[in-house]
């Protein structure tokens, strides 16, 4: 059984279809999926996902590049947190590869709501499910002043994921150092991708999960098309030459790195 850690099933492109997406998942042996939330406009609609169908999870956060919409608070996250079924916080990160005119000091919103996303996974004790684009070093750097990881407080470090992780070795490693795990898309899979695949096989299948991101980044050869959750497979195809393992090893150890990280879900 294969698990999508990181979907979008409420995006249009997915919402219009998502019996026959269920249909293909069930065929394709993917088990379970986490849809992620993106904004608190959606976050209802998102959970409704999870609540109505038993191999489906949600998580409550808003997404660093979303302009515009409704700034979450500290209790906004912690009340969402606190909804059955809602085993993560995020999406949330930083990302600064559309700047545009603006300079990284413009950016500063994005930090502070970062660091809201941090204090309620700390709160709470649920992970991080972490967005990082052109912005490894802040990314980094904030999570070490907000995550605990100094003297304690008498509460657990923040922990969590990286999740489509398209950043250097040097990142991964600094994400592994704080026990973070990291995520890996349909990108592993493009032919243009050759530095992640070497950076996809110094990460400890222990500390690994895999995503689709659908309805994004579909993966070879399907590239191009719209994604789903039943082409996860195809990114632990990857992972298993990578690794010199089998796929069917690949889809048991990510299943037991996602129960291990999102400790709310329930094993199948």
């Amino acid at each position: 059984m294969f698990t999508d850690s990181h979907c979008h099933l409420n995006f249009p492109e997915l919402r219009e279809q998502l019996p026959a997406i269920l249909d293909a998942m069930a065929a394709a042996q993917v088990g379970r999926a986490l849809c992620i939330c993106t904004t608190m406009e959606e976050f209802d609609e998102v959970h409704a996902l999870a609540r109505d169908h038993a191999h489906l999870w949600a998580t409550v956060g808003v997404h660093p590049d979303n302009e515009g919409v409704r700034e979450p608070s500290l209790q906004d996250l912690l009340d969402g947190a606190a909804r059955p079924k809602v085993v993560g916080i995020g999406e949330t990160g930083l990302d600064y590869y559309r700047l545009g005119q603006r300079t990284l000091a413009d950016m500063e919103w994005q930090r502070e709501r970062f660091r809201v996303h941090i204090r309620a996974a700390r709160q709470t004790g649920l992970p991080l499910v972490i967005h990082t684009r052109s912005a490894s070093d802040d990314t980094l750097d904030i999570l070490r002043e907000e995550g605990g990881f100094g003297p304690g407080d008498g509460r657990a470090p923040a922990r969590g994921v990286f999740h489509c992780f398209t950043e250097t070795a040097e990142v991964a490693r600094a994400a592994l150092d704080l026990d973070f795990y990291i995520s890996f898309s349909g990108i592993l899979t493009f032919r243009n991708a050759a530095d992640l695949r070497e950076t996809a096989r110094l990460v400890p299948l222990e500390r690994l999960l895999i995503e689709t991101d659908s309805p994004y980044l579909a993966p070879v050869p399907h590239r191009g098309k719209v994604n789903t959750p039943a082409l996860v497979p195809h990114v632990a195809a990857q992972v298993a030459e990578l690794k010199g393992l089998p796929v069917e090893a690949v889809a048991e150890a990510t299943g037991r790195n996602f129960e291990r990280l999102f400790d709310r879900v329930t094993a199948p």
